[in-house]
């Protein structure tokens, strides 16, 4: 008989597999030396291999001609899940797109397992799609549609930040009140929860959820206010036209910013419409710097060095960002000054919803006993900072950050279907 309970934080960013078959719940081997994989798929269209996680990111890097899709999370309960993009010589729903990366994940569950896991409890953000509860139903729906198809047979949900809480509490001595602060690639969310030895396998936990928020802000917005803000200008952005009346179109330089629509910047029609921006343009060879990128489709590759700089300033003062370009290298030095300008609105706008979980539980930041750190954004130093002044008291737990929800879910699950 199937024993194994599992959960599947997909993310934005990066995966994580648990499972629960012992005693506690652990996280699987996804890659070679790594239980986190990066949420990317890569179409290799000179082998016409599909590959996926670092292997499709590094495949991508070096040159390989195909195409990479990362972020896919962040396409359910938008009107692109069902949108076709061409892919090895023909076209692929997202929504299949997205089947195929959680396949993989349950072929290597599968494979870890020795037999064919058919319990699992799915993460889901707070909210998928912000302010939009028809929407972020559907965005639900259709991931457990595809879990479905892909063969599971049992399939619950849990808020991420729970299912960190949840992971917590294997380890905890004490009954705390904690406040999990769960920010990945796509979202912040936000959950005042009671944790204690005693309660850790209960199965009714309502009373023990005090609160939960969330805002569709992540790790990925991140990428592109720092690409718009110290990459775009680069190439024309906030510009004005040879008359002066008029900046240039800016749709080019948020599309080329952010992951999902970097595609649907590779098209005939668009390179037109860029001919037209630079004949218009006070400075025409920025412009034609966008259309070479578009024209050779370095978008994802331009976006992952961008990413790789907000890593760098989570731990240094200033980033090199070097773009090649046919006829010149441009080399711009980011500091952690321009990012945190960059992303202060985003920021007050998390410190908000914190605010709002606060008030939900009908609880002050003093009472909070501890702040439960995970997903990899938590790591941006600016966002400790005002994560340490909002409640001062309280001890800071940093849980393993990418897998925390993972285990998180596997122990749910235990609980739910045991």
């Amino acid at each position: 008989m199937n024993s194994t309970f599992a959960g599947i934080d997909f993310g934005t960013s990066n995966s994580t597999v648990g499972v629960f078959a012992e005693q506690q719940p652990e996280l699987i081997m996804l890659e070679e030396g790594h239980r986190e994989m990066p949420s990317a798929i890569f179409f290799n269209f000179e082998d016409e291999q599909i590959v996926y996680g670092r292997q499709a990111k590094e495949e991508y890097i070096r040159g390989d001609e195909g195409r990479l899709m990362q972020a896919l999370k962040s396409v359910l309960g938008t009107s692109l899940i069902q949108e076709k993009t061409a892919v090895m010589g023909g076209r692929m729903a997202f929504r299949d797109i997205i089947a195929l990366y959680l396949r993989h994940l349950k072929r290597k569950l599968d494979t870890h397992m020795q037999e064919n896991v058919s319990k699992v409890v799915l993460g889901r953000p707070v909210h998928f799609i912000d302010g939009d509860e028809v929407a972020d139903r559907a965005a639900q729906n259709t991931l457990e549609g595809i879990a479905k198809q892909e063969g599971f047979e049992h399939i619950a949900f849990q808020y991420e930040p729970i299912a960190a809480a949840l992971a917590y509490e294997q380890s905890v001595h004490r009954e705390e009140l904690i406040l999990v602060l769960d920010i990945g690639g796509g979202t912040a969310d936000f959950s005042v929860i009671k944790v204690s030895p005693e309660r850790k396998n209960a199965v009714d936990r309502a009373d023990d959820i005090l609160a939960n928020t969330g805002i569709h802000i992540g790790g990925t917005d991140f990428d592109r206010l720092l690409s718009l803000s110290q990459i775009m200008p680069q190439f024309g952005y906030k510009t004005l036209t040879k008359d002066g009346k008029r900046a240039l179109p800016s749709k080019y330089y948020f599309d080329l910013a952010t992951w999902q629509f970097i595609n649907q910047l590779y098209t005939p029609n668009t390179l037109r419409e860029l001919g037209e921006v630079r004949r218009e343009a006070a400075h025409p060879h920025l412009v034609e710097r966008l259309r070479e990128v578009v024209r050779a489709k370095h978008g994802h590759m331009l976006a992952t060095r961008v990413e790789q700089s907000k890593i760098d300033l989570s731990s240094t003062d200033t980033a090199e960002l070097k773009i090649e370009l046919e006829d010149e290298d441009i080399l711009i030095n980011a500091t952690n000054a321009d990012f945190h300008a960059a992303i202060a609105g985003s920021v007050q706008k998390i410190e908000a919803t914190i605010h709002e979980a606060l008030n939900k539980a009908g609880v002050k930041g003093e009472q909070i006993t501890s702040l439960f750190l995970t997903g990899g954004t938590t790591r941006i130093p600016m966002l400790r900072s005002h994560f340490n002044s909002l409640m001062p008291g309280a001890s800071i737990v940093e849980g393993d950050v990418f897998g925390a929800v993972g285990l998180g879910l596997a122990a749910d699950a235990r609980r739910k279907f045991a």
